[in-house]
């Protein structure tokens, strides 16, 4: 079966394509280099047709919450309007775990792309994960100079690995709603990871936490980021992700 992949070049997006290949099925990669635009919408009508699977893992680096509701929300309309014209038969969506509990403006926009796509006539499923491990180095790598600052989170992380497979497995599958929650092993702050994974890679580096304002900050460092039920959880470590091949690839980006 081709199952197409929104986003597919991107750093979530080739871990579900080589899920989707070890699984024995053929991706089918939604990005510019392979011509679909997701915000023009240019493409997609001929690169849906025969596809009865999409799985949208596209996405924005922001923190604004116009860029992010205007990207989730175009990109979404246009995969999900394409879908429906070619006969798209499952519509799979990968959104943040307490995304509806966290006034963050990139959460604003995963929120806009969870109601069109569960409100949408293709029949549907959206996973709600928990940030991934890679977090902490994209963080760093952010951030200059000999002192790191860190927001304070307590996060419940995950290897990305894990979620694209778990996202494949549901693309086989029924559409579903509202999957439950898909979790790392184990409760984590983003500073102890920031300070492993400096650690880890050599560089003595302080880490400073500092809370963000308001109730946004409050529900980053209390529990808004955790799961509040049941679902899959992932088996992989931190400490066994920082000695595995998909920590290594950052190193340099993280000193």
């Amino acid at each position: 079966m081709r199952i197409a992949v929104a986003g597919g070049t991107g750093g979530v997006g080739r871990l579900v394509v080589n899920a989707v290949r070890a699984a024995g099925h053929e991706p089918a990669i939604l990005a510019r280099s392979t011509g679909v635009d997701l915000i023009r919408g240019s493409g997609l009508d001929e690169a849906l047709t025969g596809v009865p699977v999409v799985i949208d893992v596209s996405n924005v680096s922001t923190i604004n919450r116009k860029k992010s509701e205007n990207f989730f929300g175009t990109a979404t309309t246009n995969l999900l309007a394409a879908g429906q014209r070619v006969g798209v038969r499952h519509h799979v969506a990968l959104s943040v775990v307490g995304a509806d509990r966290v006034n963050w403006g990139y959460y604003a926009g995963k929120r806009r792309q969870e109601k069109l796509v569960l409100d949408g006539a293709v029949p549907a499923t959206v996973l709600r994960s928990t940030q991934f491990y890679e977090l902490a180095a994209q963080m760093l790598a952010t951030i200059p100079g000999p002192i790191a600052v860190v927001p304070q989170m307590l996060m419940q992380p995950i290897a990305a690995h894990e979620v694209a497979n778990c996202l494949v497995d549901l693309a086989l599958a029924e559409p579903a709603g509202r999957a439950p929650d898909i979790a790392g092993p184990q409760q984590l702050r983003m500073s102890d990871m920031a300070r492993r994974l400096l650690r880890a890679r050599g560089s003595h580096r302080l880490v400073l936490p500092v809370r963000l304002p308001g109730a946004t900050g409050r529900a980053m460092a209390g529990h808004g980021l955790l799961p509040t039920g049941p679902g899959p959880r992932g088996t992989q470590t931190f400490d066994q992700w920082l000695a595995s091949p998909a920590a290594q690839n950052d190193a340099g980006r993280t000193r």
